[in-house]
């Protein structure tokens, strides 16, 4: 547990677990709740609402169209930065909007463009969002689309692109990004990384790593709250080629001039679409303040000694499988017959997990917020409820 040694981060060192503990202060989570669902919803920050308030009363009810003009129009680029301190990459490179979905579709038609390559390579125990709008795009692109586990993706030189997640949604499992990136650029294919389940997890190299595309949510272990925006990661060097197959007016290089024909931004404001939702964007921005002082390198430790601990727990009080390998992201997964039933019975008790059919409980560890007698207390009631 301390000290546990991880081959995606290096050797960690001693945590100052009060840094993180501090922190739960910060989060609404009801007295006597033990919430281990930050993997799907993340807990809301206190200050969110507060600052959501003055947006709504000022900058929205008083300042009205003004407020375009005094922040809300750069609003997508500079949250983006936020998010992008958190993943690897650079100002100038992360743009915040749309969905998930959406940004799946932008970055796989933007990789495939103009190709003369054939396939493109989804992870095949991906998040179905990602398999469905990577579908989408072979059938308009007449590509084929070929499914493919990690371990063996079989990448040739027919590969145009390969979407992949780093954790998995269902196992917690944690791919190589380093690895796999280089595979699939041995071959000539791009690649494009879905961060949903690792933001907010663990550091996140993409400059670094060199990767070419790379999308996510914010409303998991970001805790942008739900529905919130996801972003999505362009490099500086693919921006001036990458074509946003949705050409929408906030995408333009003067999207004030009101031209017929639509000229791309030369940069990282030609992946945005349509005029953003400014509430659900501000209250992201809002709750991406207690990232500020977070070192993701001493989360990430902080992550691993929760998960192992409640690993330890529920293997020594159950006699339930657990499928998470030790290769992992802050997600611990379990196989137990009658799932729906046990989770339901655990979120009565006040243990809130998820379930995902047919018999996989999912309990996510978000470290700003949950401590080790949560791992503790959480295990002994999934005991006493499976026993």
């Amino acid at each position: 547990m301390a000290g546990e040694a991880h081959p995606a981060c290096g050797v960690p060192g001693t945590v100052d677990r009060q840094e993180l503990r501090v922190k739960r202060e910060l989060f609404d989570i009801p007295e006597g709740v033990i919430y281990l669902d930050g993997n799907s919803l993340g807990a809301a920050p206190k200050h969110v609402a507060e600052r959501m308030q003055e947006v709504v009363r000022h900058q929205w009810g008083t300042r009205l169209i003004r407020s375009w003009s005094e922040g809300w129009w750069e609003a997508p680029q500079r949250i983006g930065d936020r998010v992008g301190r958190l993943i690897g990459a650079a100002p100038g490179q992360v743009v915040v909007g749309d969905s998930t979905s959406v940004n799946v579709f932008k970055a796989l038609m933007g990789a495939v463009k103009g190709t003369s390559r054939t396939e493109i390579v989804c992870d095949e125990s991906t998040f179905p969002t990602d398999g469905y709008i990577a579908q989408s795009v072979a059938s308009l692109t007449g590509l084929k689309i070929r499914g493919a586990h990690p371990s063996s993706l079989d990448l040739t030189e027919d590969t145009a692109v390969v979407l992949l997640n780093q954790v998995d949604y269902r196992t917690g499992a944690l791919n190589d990004m380093k690895a796999l990136t280089e595979q699939a650029h041995g071959v000539g294919a791009q690649v494009v990384w879905d961060l949903c389940h690792s933001a907010g997890v663990l550091p996140i190299e993409l400059d670094a790593l060199g990767v070419d595309f790379a999308i996510g949510c914010t409303y998991k272990f970001l805790n942008g709250g739900p529905g919130s925006p996801a972003f999505i990661y362009v490099p500086t060097h693919k921006q001036a080629t990458f074509e946003n197959p949705l050409s929408g007016w906030n995408g333009h290089r003067e999207p004030f001039a009101m031209e017929t024909s639509y000229e791309p931004d030369p940069g990282i404001v030609r992946a945005r679409v349509g005029t953003p939702d400014i509430l659900s964007m501000l209250a992201l921005d809002a709750a991406l303040d207690v990232w500020d002082d977070v070192d993701l390198a001493e989360l990430r430790e902080r992550g691993l000694e929760l998960t192992a601990l409640f690993r330890a727990q529920v293997e020594k009080l159950t006699n339930l499988e657990v499928i998470t390998p030790e290769v992992r992201g802050n997600q611990i997964s379990v196989r137990c017959p009658d799932a729906k039933a046990v989770m339901d019975e655990l979120i009565a008790r006040g243990v809130i997990g998820d379930q995902r059919p047919p018999d996989i409980l999912r309990f996510g560890f978000a470290p700003l917020y949950v401590t080790d007698e949560d791992a503790i207390r959480a295990a002994e009631v999934l005991a006493e409820v499976t026993r």
